[in-house]
């Protein structure tokens, strides 16, 4: 399996800190916050991922390089300085991706969830992993029924940025910039999503705030001598 990181964005929220240094470079407890998932997808025996840039790309093309020092093979999908949202980066990256299933992570999340756990239904377009939701997003993205699929009202679930997909999710897509919300809530109607909830540890590095959060999260974790 696959997997694209999606590290394109600009991280407007961060204010100063992403005026220089792309979000995913962003350092938490002296490592980057995209590191985190390079180390945790070698974990999960994933070798090949794709990382789509846009905002200050060559930052983070200098900084991982091809994937060798992480024992990963590292490609990039560079979208130009705009970027293309969620779903049209990765319908740009789809010929890099391949014909079966493949992960896709957000890079500005933090979360110790194992990636090799993932799987996808041969009748499913995509799974998506929820988490219950955080005090930033009260209202929820997704409920999920007794069968596992997701349904499209607001509930007590969030998604958490990780995500399986079929490349059939995009069939017939064009690359423009284009959000990934409309293309899931209209396979949801046609019960073609499944998903779980993770109950595990998950953050969204939307903020200053939260980012200084994780860091002092982190710190006390590694202080008490718990790995992840």
């Amino acid at each position: 399996m696959k997997a694209m990181i999606l590290a394109a964005g600009r991280g407007e929220r961060m204010g100063h800190l992403t005026k220089h240094c792309p979000k995913p470079l962003l350092k938490v407890n002296g490592k980057c916050l995209i590191e985190y998932h390079l180390e945790a997808l070698h974990r999960a025996n994933i070798r090949e991922v794709i990382i789509n840039t846009a905002y200050l790309a060559k930052k983070i093309h200098s900084t991982l390089g091809d994937g060798s020092k992480y024992g990963l093979q590292i490609t990039f999908s560079h979208e130009g300085n705009e970027g293309l949202e969620t779903a049209g980066g990765i319908i740009k990256a789809l010929p890099l991706l391949g014909d079966n299933p493949f992960l896709v992570i957000n890079a500005d999340i933090w979360t110790n969830y194992d990636f090799s756990k993932l799987s996808l239904n041969t009748e499913m377009l995509a799974h998506l992993v929820l988490v219950k939701n955080p005090a930033h997003h009260p209202q929820g993205d997704f409920g999920i029924n007794a069968e596992g699929l997701l349904v499209n009202k607001p509930g007590q679930y969030t998604f958490s940025g990780i995500g399986l997909y079929s490349p059939q999710l995009f069939a017939g897509k064009y690359c423009k910039k284009q959000p990934l919300a409309p293309i899931i809530r209209a396979a949801i109607d046609q019960a073609q999503i499944s998903g779980e909830q993770y109950s595990g540890e998950w953050a969204d590095i939307g903020t200053p705030e939260r980012l200084a959060q994780l860091e002092a999260s982190l710190r006390t974790i590694s202080k008490n001598g718990i790995q992840h």
